[in-house]
């Protein structure tokens, strides 16, 4: 355990991760999204209470057409009857009308999930670096880092917050990170995860290209 794991093993472990992620909680993995619903997690719980009011969808549906019809009204020759809103009661009607016409409900992971998987990130580097022995309390960034960017201890601290913001503002405004993205939207052959992976992993070759060939 004193020697980095093989890629194989890496790539093997981080397989399974978003695999049983995604069939526990039936979401995409991803920790910046995660770590925002902590952050917010008052309005994260006020939300969870609203959602268990109508634990069964079909009473949220029914709830959904009743207000619908409250607000705007109903006209005579429309069906109000929420099982031929969902287009049960059409048996003329299509497969693709019957599709449009289901509602399909997606509700948000828990909260004490998010909180559990940002915990096991901390968890499971402490106990990696211990086992491996290479557990040590610092307050710099390496050798690699003073000889890059800078020595001075109160810069470092600068250009890590700094740093910290530009990398929160680039995965909420790309609506995910390297672990949502690059795991598992890229494991389910989503368009925007494949451009998003190769957007900030080209960016990152290209700066450490920069980094150390050329200042």
């Amino acid at each position: 355990m004193s020697n980095y794991w093989p890629w194989w093993a890496g790539a093997i472990g981080l397989a399974l991760i978003t695999i049983n992620y995604t069939l526990i909680t039936d979401r995409s993995f991803g920790v910046s999204s995660a770590w925002d619903r902590v952050l917010h997690w008052r309005a994260e719980r006020r939300i969870e209470r609203q959602e268990a009011q109508f634990a069964d969808d079909r009473a949220l549906e029914e709830a959904f057409a009743a207000a619908t019809a409250a607000e705007f009204g109903t006209r005579s020759e429309a069906p109000t009857s929420p099982d031929v809103m969902r287009g049960d009661a059409q048996p003329d009607a299509g497969p693709a009308a019957r599709e449009r016409s289901t509602t399909q409900i997606v509700r948000s992971a828990p909260l004490v999930t998010q909180a559990a998987l940002l915990l096991s990130i901390f968890v499971g580097g402490w106990v990696a670096a211990v086992v491996a022995g290479r557990f040590e309390v610092r307050f710099d960034m390496g050798e690699g880092f003073r000889q890059l960017v800078t020595a001075d201890s109160n810069v470092m601290i600068g250009v890590l917050f700094v740093g910290g913001i530009l990398v929160g503002f680039g995965t909420r405004l790309a609506g995910g990170c390297s672990s949502g993205h690059g795991l598992s939207g890229c494991g389910r052959l989503r368009p925007v995860s494949l451009v998003a992976t190769a957007v900030f992993f080209g960016t990152a070759v290209a700066v450490s290209f920069l980094l150390w060939k050329v200042i």
